[in-house]
């Protein structure tokens, strides 16, 4: 479990997150909708918005990927872990981590080997480098990854909880999920 000082820092954290997607997916939503509108009204639309709409939903993909792993709510395959015991689960979940840890390294290595061309690789209409676009998979792989270390260290620690352990496994009620906003219990 946290100290009550950096589970306030990740729940805000986490809150502004989630007020990012917000704006972004009300950005995307203004931009197509007045752009559908001029087109259709006065036969034009504005350039910048197509453009800016894609790049906004880049990144509130994957912003999503990053809270949605903190909430445990990625697609899972969970019939057969939630038949284990408590050995079986954590030892599914510590293989997952692994393997989620390496994604995370492969995905951080190619958005740095990608660096370079990003960087000088710009977008047709607002002239912004790409880097901006994709570098998002720096963040994206640097926050999971680093979830999955803290949750890993708490593993062979032996501090992971049974309910983290029934969350893992898909054996909760929906309304038990709302552990995400009061912490790990």
């Amino acid at each position: 479990m946290l100290p009550a000082s950096m589970a306030r820092f990740e729940q805000a954290f986490f809150r502004l997150l989630e007020k990012l997607m917000v704006v972004l997916l009300a950005g995307m939503v203004v931009m197509v909708f007045g752009n559908v509108v001029l087109r259709w009204v006065a036969n034009s639309g504005i350039l910048v918005s197509e453009e800016m709409s894609r790049f906004f939903f880049v990144w509130l993909t994957f912003i999503g990927a990053v809270v949605v792993m903190r909430e445990h709510s990625h697609l899972g395959v969970d019939a057969f872990v939630a038949r284990l015991g408590r050995r079986g689960r954590l030892a599914c979940m510590v293989a997952s981590d692994l393997l989620i840890l390496l994604c995370c390294v492969v995905f951080f290595w190619g958005t740095y080997k990608q660096h370079a061309i990003n960087a000088t690789n710009y977008a047709t209409v607002t002239g912004i480098s790409m880097l901006w676009v994709f570098g998002v998979g720096y963040f994206t792989a640097v926050i999971i990854g680093g979830m999955v270390v803290v949750r890993l260290i708490r593993a062979l620690r032996g501090q992971v909880t049974e309910r983290e352990l029934d969350i893992f496994a898909g054996a909760f009620e929906d309304a038990e999920a709302e552990h995400v906003k009061r912490g790990l219990e």
